[in-house]
């Protein structure tokens, strides 16, 4: 449809410009003794600028095709706030443009009255499509809704706390689709709402899974097969969103600024991405912290039953595991290694890498 469209445009350029000056250009040539006195009449040239113009960019009209394409492509993937104040930007450029070139037609010199405004027009409609592009969170902060959705205002007065998680989007990172707990947090329902997948995370996580190095390319594979498995299996609302943000390069920057865009959460256990997130004000869920609170209380004085697996740094020390993954140090247990004793909690060390348990065997208790 496009093609014809495009074809059909050609033909009315041609037949206009053959109309109005294919007989002038035979009259200025002298060519009207030689040819027949019907091609002179209008209509006739009418037909054959269109024949002659049609003929002459029929080669065209696919590459025209393809750029009208692109162009719909890259319009469709901008996000909505983006068209919407360039748009609106370009509309001021473009006004400006035209008082401005009103004074300047009524000047006889023909460079200020006709070259210089087409030239502001171009420059000033450019203009105002970057400031309108640019400035689009500074605009949309300054409308009643931008000002309901500011973070900083709900948490001055005291509205944060109160914020519905369940209603609001939670934005995945790459970090946190390829580490994989997020699927069976989701199948538990502890997280409501719908969980959007911004385009530009599927992009990174398709070229991690087309890596020449093995260990990545697998880390991506498992990245797509846990976001299959969420969006064909589970019980929750996906969303892909589709647009992007071509001025910021680093995925991480773009899930922050999709975040204060759309006031959702972001979800990830990187623990950079969230300082950033906690400096900008954008909501987090990290699902380390989660991992980190759900982990059982362990109180000086209990007893539980371990598997010591290895021995540890000091002498006589042996080491065991939680199912969660904190780490036993059992005094004396290097001789219980590869047995399951009962041990005796004697202190809890909370450490930036972790908790770590120190325990003694009961049988050793018991012989004190």
């Amino acid at each position: 449809m496009l093609r014809r469209m495009i074809q059909l445009f050609i033909l009315l350029v041609g037949g206009t410009l053959g109309f109005l000056y294919l007989p002038d250009l035979i009259t200025l040539l002298n060519l009207g003794e030689g040819i027949p006195a019907w091609v002179t009449n209008s209509y006739a040239g009418a037909f054959i600028g269109a024949l002659i113009l049609f003929l002459s960019t029929f080669w065209l009209v696919d590459d025209i095709v393809g750029l009208i394409r692109l162009v719909e492509e890259t319009l469709v993937k901008a996000p909505v706030a983006d068209l919407l104040f360039g748009t609106m930007g370009l509309g001021v450029g473009l006004l400006l443009a035209y008082l401005i070139g009103l004074p300047l037609e009524a000047v006889a010199i023909p460079v200020l009255s006709t070259i210089l405004p087409l030239f502001l027009t171009l420059l000033l409609g450019y203009l105002g499509f970057q400031v309108g592009f640019k400035k689009r969170d500074e605009l949309i902060n300054l409308t009643p809704l931008g000002t309901k959705g500011n973070l900083k205002d709900k948490k001055r007065d005291g509205f944060s706390s109160n914020k519905q998680m369940s209603g609001s989007l939670k934005i995945l990172d790459t970090s946190v689709i390829i580490d994989g707990r997020i699927a069976d947090i989701c199948q538990t329902g502890f997280l409501e709402g719908t969980l959007m997948i911004p385009e530009f995370v599927l992009e990174e996580l398709q070229h991690i899974a087309d890596s020449s190095d093995v260990l990545k390319r697998n880390r991506g594979r498992r990245g797509l097969d846990i976001l299959n498995k969420i969006q064909k299996e589970l019980p929750v609302n996906v969303e892909i969103y589709e647009g992007d943000f071509e001025d910021i390069q680093e995925v991480d920057s773009k899930l922050v600024k999709l975040a204060k865009l759309l006031d959702g959460y972001v979800v990830t256990n990187d623990f950079n991405l969230n300082k950033v997130c906690d400096l900008q004000g954008v909501s987090v869920l990290n699902i380390n912290d989660l991992a980190n609170a759900v982990k059982p209380v362990v109180l000086p004085g209990e007893e539980m039953v371990v598997q010591v697996i290895k021995d540890g740094k000091e002498q006589n020390q042996g080491i065991a595991y939680l199912d969660d993954g904190t780490m036993i140090v059992v005094e004396e247990g290097r001789n219980y290694i590869g047995k399951n004793i009962e041990v005796i909690v004697t202190s809890v060390l909370q450490t930036s890498a972790g908790r770590m348990i120190f325990a003694k065997p009961k049988l050793l208790e018991k012989a004190l």
